[in-house]
């Protein structure tokens, strides 16, 4: 699978979850996954955040933390401890997080913790990342 086809499925993943249909959203993910190594699953994390930067910002219009300024996201809980228990919860919100302050590093180290957990977690991680994502752009085109 080249860039040009991961991208379409990355889109297709998205328009599929943004519009409910979980069960294509999954089989598009699931297709990237099968056919790419660990860095090519990196990028598809980044291009999912991409677009929930991207909703983010529709979402929050002029009050959005504005780039190259220290302005920036940050995760608040509303119950403490919420995402202590979903382990693939808390690393779409701190990977998005992240990604969306620019920073690379902390995406980066989040990613490979999520590759190398326990059992489905990894798999579980990119499907939240992908399922929080589409939550935002619903947001914004409710507004």
């Amino acid at each position: 699978m080249d860039q040009q086809q991961t991208g379409d499925l990355v889109f297709k993943a998205l328009a599929h979850a943004v519009d409910g249909n979980a069960a294509e959203a999954a089989t598009a993910l699931m297709t990237i996954g099968q056919a790419s190594d660990n860095n090519r699953m990196y990028g598809v994390c980044c291009a999912i955040a991409s677009a929930g930067t991207h909703a983010l910002s529709l979402v929050y219009g002029d009050r959005a933390p504005k780039p190259g300024t220290t302005d920036m996201y940050v995760l608040q809980e509303l119950v403490p401890g919420a995402t202590a228990d979903d382990p693939p919860k808390a690393f779409a919100m701190r990977f998005l997080t992240a990604y969306a302050n620019g920073d690379t590093d902390t995406c980066m180290a989040l990613f490979n913790a999520a590759l190398h957990s326990d059992g489905d977690q990894y798999v579980d991680s990119v499907c939240a990342l992908l399922a929080d994502a589409a939550g935002i752009y619903r947001l914004a085109l409710d507004r």
